[in-house]
């Protein structure tokens, strides 16, 4: 036996019955082979930062740090080993010229966890991390090595691309990268009413428009990013100014303040209006990938539903209503994003441009009766979670909001006829 794994959030853990660091896909082959002799599920494993189920290995983990860095590179397309850390590209892809499309506002992900659950960034123009993958080496529950790529087995690749960890174990991914670019962003308070009743303006005008929301107050924190080209002039934060917004503020007084608003409850309205005050004002002009990822150190939960775009203002109203109806006092805000209709099976975006709302609690809060409570708004609101946030959905229920949920799983009794990279997460939300 091993020791405990616990995610990031803190709200999942498992003891595996074995541990392995495979360093090629032929270990791989043969780490599944011989799961499949004795019986034993097998998870791949990266960073742990979903905050469901989804890697949880009460069988075999494979931790994939091994199989990392970049194996070749054709054009746009950079090949790397499926658990090469998204805060580790930018050296590798900076001499080439090329960046990644788009980004999230956290890049210790690996990629093959990013994209099989379907991480995203913002920008009403731009999909998912999954949308770009344009090859990927698997390693199935049969103990074959599959190759999808756009020359081979490519009707399969909007299935593979964002996977769930439920088709097979990734090994190797190609992505289709873009040159290199700057962004301008511009973060401001504004007021909350005006940003919802803008909302459609302004995330078709904006390149990469998001905001944040701290409940009990009127403000959100807007951040809009405008596309550069490599060669734009830059205006980057200084080394104080960085460390004093997205150090210091942003994560050691953030996580005192929410300590101190859990101790007593009754300060969070006023602390939230402070905290609106006190960050989010700036302007700075920097390369893509300083701009889309910031640190975060203080724990949470979340819970991130995808919902048809026109609908994110009149969802958020009512999740406002809702905290004040029940009396609650939330501490951490509410973030808002937008992405581009894509054709991935499985993807929150399948099919229809669609908004992005996250909560989030501090990871020492109880975070099941908001979260459900606002997981009800959001199904009321035809919703699609997120694969790696917090839910409480079923294949019953999430299978009419997927038109290819049918044709996934029968790909899944092809590739994993025998459950081997199954577990009670995926158990739940796909069916055993």
């Amino acid at each position: 036996m091993t020791g405990a794994w616990q995610n990031w959030g803190r709200c999942e853990s498992v003891v595996p019955v074995e541990r392995t660091r495979p360093r090629s896909s032929d270990e791989v082959v043969a780490i599944v082979r011989s799961a499949r002799d004795r019986n034993l599920r097998v998870k791949a494993v990266g960073t742990g930062h979903s905050f469901t189920g989804i890697a949880v290995a009460p069988g075999i983990q494979l931790d994939m740090s091994a199989l990392a860095g970049v194996t070749a590179v054709d054009g746009f397309d950079v090949t790397m080993g499926a658990g090469t850390c998204l805060h580790d590209l930018p050296a590798a892809l900076d001499p080439l010229g090329l960046a990644l499309e788009n980004m999230g506002d956290i890049d210790v992900q690996t990629m093959s966890g990013a994209v099989s659950t379907g991480t995203h960034g913002t920008g009403a123009k731009f999909g998912g991390l999954a949308t770009r993958i344009s090859g990927a080496t698997l390693v199935t529950g049969t103990g074959d090595v599959l190759t999808v790529n756009e020359a081979e087995n490519a009707e399969l690749l909007p299935a593979v691309s964002l996977g769930l960890g439920a088709l097979g174990v990734l090994t190797e991914v190609t992505v289709r990268c873009v040159p290199s670019f700057v962004l301008h962003a511009v973060e401001r308070p504004e007021p909350l009413e005006a940003v919802l009743d803008g909302w459609r303006e302004r995330v078709a005008e904006t390149d990469h428009f998001e905001f944040y929301w701290f409940p009990h107050t009127r403000a959100a924190l807007t951040k809009t990013n405008t596309r550069l080209p490599a060669d734009a002039p830059r205006a980057p934060l200084g080394t104080a100014k960085r460390w004093v917004d997205d150090s210091l503020m942003s994560n050691t007084v953030f996580a005192g303040t929410t300590g101190f608003q859990r101790a007593f409850p009754r300060t969070t309205p006023a602390i939230n209006r402070l905290s609106t005050k006190l960050t989010g004002n700036r302007e700075f002009t920097d390369v893509s990938y300083r701009v889309f990822a910031t640190e975060r150190k203080v724990r949470f939960r979340e819970m991130e539903y995808a919902i048809p775009q026109d609908l994110v203002p009149e969802a958020l109203r009512e999740i406002d209503a809702l905290i004040e109806r029940r009396g609650w006092t939330i501490s951490f805000p509410i973030e808002v994003r937008a992405a581009a209709a894509d054709d991935l099976w499985m993807s929150t975006a399948s099919g229809r441009a669609t908004g992005y709302i996250a909560v989030h609690r501090q990871h020492r809060e109880e975070p099941e009766e908001y979260f459900r409570a606002v997981e009800a708004i959001m199904m009321a609101h035809d919703g699609r979670p997120h694969w790696g946030k917090m839910n409480w959905r079923t294949a019953d229920d999430l299978a009419p909001a997927y038109p290819r949920f049918g044709d996934f799983l029968a790909l899944r009794d092809r590739l994993d006829p025998d459950r081997l990279f199954g577990n009670d997460y995926l158990d739940r939300v796909l069916g055993s």
